[in-house]
């Protein structure tokens, strides 16, 4: 079988691997059908972040079903589903209380696209099949009439995106109408997602970028946009802020800019230390949130709220045939769906 391989910096081929086969009866083997690159995949492709190469690429996509083990109950052979970025079990003491992310059966950080950093590695989503271990855990089936290119990142950023707001909905929906503030500061899609399920939950979102594409895109997805941080104190106070830009004088920014008891989730990756107004936060109650989001446990909802009418098409950027994904990977700026069709 065929899988993309990261060969070098800007490198991206091509390689004929063995065949994938059935060794478990929880197993299920899977042909992706539509796969989104990850922020992640864009930083590296562009040498932002580095990553050694030598590893099989891409993590996020809808796929469909072409064989299941024995104990596999859950779906069946041509059911459409979506494979979350990370493995994990369904019945150790983490993923029983909804942290799928740190799987107490598999290394921590078990997960696909991304050897380099993953406790295991699960191959790439650029590939004729994937293995995925725990079929029944794992494998959420697509509604009918969800396209799969709009929800193709849902194994990772758009569940990135929603645990910034998805979680406080009620805390906004008991705030005065004029109090349902969000204010996003993006940068790639992670933010794009934010603003939209903000503004899906009737939220007043101010989204800063300093990309006129993404602004473009925000303001499809119901954000008021800012092409520029406003000076720290200008900022009103939101109850909810994101930060996405993974830039440190701009997250200091937006921790001060949530009001007294607000929350500020960052879903940036820091390779250096980073200085947090931590008298400022402790002063006024806010509530920091970092991490990697458990995307098992939340995709279910999502789908949920894009089945209720939350559009999110407007955040992918390209859509490229499969073939030419050695050609498109390494030269991707925004979110890139490569499909099948």
């Amino acid at each position: 079988m065929r899988q993309l391989m990261f060969d070098a910096p800007g490198e991206y081929v091509w390689h004929d691997v063995p065949d994938l086969e059935m060794a478990t009866p929880e197993q299920a083997l899977v042909r992706p059908v539509a796969v989104a690159c990850c922020d992640l995949d864009v930083a590296v492709s562009e040498g932002l972040l580095p990553m050694a190469p030598g590893h099989a690429v891409g993590h996020e996509g809808v796929a469909e079903v072409v064989a299941v083990g024995d104990d596999v109950t859950s779906v069946k052979v041509g059911d459409r589903v979506i494979v979350p970025f990370q493995m994990n079990c369904g019945t150790c003491s983490a993923c029983r209380r909804g942290a799928t992310g740190s799987c107490a059966t598999l290394p921590l950080m078990a997960m696909y696209g991304m050897a380099p950093i993953a406790g295991l590695d699960g191959g790439g989503f650029l590939a004729d099949l994937v293995s995925v271990p725990y079929a029944d855990a794992m494998l959420i089936p697509v509604p009918e009439g969800v396209d799969p290119v709009t929800v193709a990142s849902l194994s990772d950023n758009i569940p990135d995106g929603w645990r910034t707001v998805g979680p406080y909905q009620s805390e906004l929906a008991a705030l005065d109408p004029d109090e349902r503030r969000v204010l996003v500061a993006g940068r790639r899609s992670i933010g794009l997602y934010a603003a939209a399920f903000a503004a899906a939950m009737g939220a007043h979102v101010d989204y800063v970028d300093t990309d006129p594409q993404r602004l473009a895109v925000a303001e499809k997805l119901g954000a008021t946009v800012h092409d520029r941080p406003k000076p720290d104190r200008s900022w009103e106070r939101y109850p909810i802020t994101v930060h996405t830009s993974a830039e440190p004088e701009l997250l200091t920014a937006t921790l001060r800019a949530t009001w007294p008891d607000g929350v500020c989730t960052d879903t940036g990756l820091f390779i250096q230390p980073v200085e947090l107004p931590l008298l400022a936060m402790y002063t006024r109650g806010v509530r920091f949130v970092t991490g990697r989001v458990n995307a098992r446990t939340v995709i279910p909802g999502i789908l949920e709220s894009i089945s209720a009418g939350c559009d999110l098409a407007p955040a992918v950027d390209r859509v490229v045939h499969w073939d030419d994904a050695a050609q498109a990977w390494p030269a991707m700026t925004s979110k890139t769906v490569y499909t099948r069709d």
